[in-house]
């Protein structure tokens, strides 16, 4: 008897340190997104809904947030390991922190094509670049199209434009009802809010950057240099599982909403299934991104990029290209041939 009890304590210490040890591997992962739960938020949630993270071994917290330079800011501080984030915040914190000792790093290209565009109501004239200057353009501060507008103004002759700041809830109320000629936004925000507020879609004219000679990418992951030096392996395991979500989505981006709608109640499931789908179409699989291939980054495009927003953003010292992007935790390129074909 005394004998059973030892090996039955003997064996129930083994389990418990082994199990100890299990949980001791589950790596906790603060992730932040670049807006709130709406339909591109599917893209963590339906990876993170499936379990494909916590098969990984990891615990991702996933949190919305409120514009792409305050991902940065955050994982810069710490607050988060990892973020999606517009490339071209990342460029400006970097190029405007020389001194700053933990700059994230792009680790995975999601939106190939920046999703920026100017729209403007049919009514106001506007029908091509030209027609915009001299006219009088509404978007916050920090809104990614409104910090590229340089890039964009310079490439089509724009000049002359009158700028009007606002909060992002009333950029598209102050185009319907005429208080500016035209905004800045991503397509697939602006354009789906502007139908919210009674705009009927075939009165809008959309002026989509890429189509207009500016090349920018998009929105990317990004790492804190702490999680970069601690723990690589674990960047390895969260772009293989987000990759592999993302081959879901795209293959149903419906039922991925489901994933947003768990998250967030009030979400208008048929509203951001449009969201996603337009997202995807515009941003995720575009020509540029099935050329250069999911997740990768074209050199000689990175680099002009670095330099065109070290122009329109007159960054305090020039964007290094090299030192905001790696693709040294990349899946394998079969992994992340997800790209629906056109």
């Amino acid at each position: 008897m005394i004998k059973r009890t030892f090996l039955q304590s003997t064996a129930a210490a083994a389990w418990c340190l082994a199990s100890g040890m299990a949980v001791a591997q589950i790596t906790p992962l603060k992730f932040q997104l670049d807006w709130r739960f709406e339909g591109p938020a599917a893209l963590f949630l339906t990876p993170a809904a499936k379990g494909y993270f916590k098969d990984a071994k990891l615990d991702v917290t996933i949190d919305a947030g409120n514009g792409s330079g305050g991902t940065v800011t955050r994982v810069a501080s710490g607050a988060y390991d990892i973020g999606f984030a517009d490339l071209a915040a990342l460029m400006e914190f970097h190029a405007n922190n020389p001194d700053a000792p933990n700059k994230p790093v792009a680790v995975m290209m999601v939106y190939n094509d920046t999703p920026a565009s100017v729209m403007a109501l049919k009514k106001s004239g506007i029908k091509t670049p030209a027609d915009l200057s001299g006219k009088k353009l509404g978007a916050p501060v920090f809104d990614a199209g409104r910090k590229a507008f340089p890039i964009f103004a310079k490439a089509n002759n724009i000049t002359g434009v009158q700028w009007t700041a606002m909060d992002p809830p009333l950029r598209e109320t102050m185009l319907a009802r005429g208080d500016v000629d035209a905004i800045t936004g991503f397509t697939f925000t602006s354009l789906l809010n502007l139908e919210a507020r009674g705009v009927k879609l075939d009165d809008v004219v959309v002026l989509p950057y890429p189509n207009y000679g500016v090349k920018l990418y998009g929105n990317a992951i990004i790492v804190s240099p702490k999680l970069i030096k601690e723990n690589p392996a674990a960047i390895k395991a969260f772009l293989s599982a987000f990759t592999k979500g993302m081959k879901d989505v795209l293959a149903n981006p419906g039922a991925a909403i489901a994933d947003v709608k768990a998250r967030d109640g009030i979400v208008n499931v048929a509203l951001e299934t449009r969201r996603l789908q337009m997202a995807i179409d515009t941003a995720i699989n575009s020509p540029n991104a099935r050329a250069e291939g999911f997740g990768q980054v074209n050199g000689p495009r990175l680099s002009l990029m670095a330099s065109q927003v070290s122009d329109a953003f007159n960054t305090k010292t020039r964007v290094n290209a090299d030192a905001v992007w790696t693709d040294a935790y990349l899946p394998s390129k079969a992994e992340l041939a997800i790209l629906p074909k056109k």
